[in-house]
C-alpha cells in the first residue's frame, strides 16, 4: 500500500516563498500532484507532475509562481511556492497514481496524504 506524508506548512506572509514535501513509501506511482482546499470551497488542482519523465502541469492561478519537482532517490515530491498570494491560503495535499498520462481531476488519484495546511497573511 502506497502512504504519502506531506510536510513544510506554515504561516507566512504574502510575497514569501515556502516549500512543501512529500515522501512516499510503499510502492512507486506513475504520477504526482499538489491539491488545495480552502475553507468552504472544493479541492481543486495545483500541479503535478509524471514520476519518469518529468512532464508538469499547472493550474493557471499558480503557473510562473509554483514549481513541482521530485527527488527519485529520496522518493519525494516537492512543490516550491513562490510570491505567495493570501488567496493560496488553503490545506495542501500531496496525491498519486498508477494510470497513464496526466491527470488533473481529483478522483484520477488513488492516494492521499494528510494534508499540511499552508496559511499567507497579507
Amino acid at each position: 500500500q502506497g502512504q504519502l506524508v506531506e510536510s513544510g506548512g506554515g504561516l507566512v506572509q504574502a510575497g514569501d516563498s515556502l516549500r512543501l514535501s512529500c515522501t512516499t513509501s510503499g510502492r512507486s506511482f506513475s504520477s504526482m500532484g499538489w491539491f488545495r482546499q480552502a475553507p468552504g470551497k472544493e479541492r481543486e488542482f495545483v500541479a503535478t507532475i509524471i514520476w519518469s519523465g518529468g512532464y508538469t502541469a499547472y493550474a493557471d492561478s499558480v503557473k510562473g509562481r509554483f514549481t513541482i519537482s521530485r527527488d527519485s532517490a529520496k522518493n519525494t515530491l516537492y512543490l516550491q511556492m513562490n510570491t505567495l498570494k493570501p488567496e493560496d491560503t488553503a490545506v495542501y495535499y500531496c496525491a498519486a497514481h498508477t494510470r497513464f498520462g496526466i491527470r488533473t481531476s481529483a478522483t484520477s488519484f488513488e492516494y492521499w496524504g494528510q494534508g499540511t495546511q499552508v496559511t499567507v497573511s497579507s
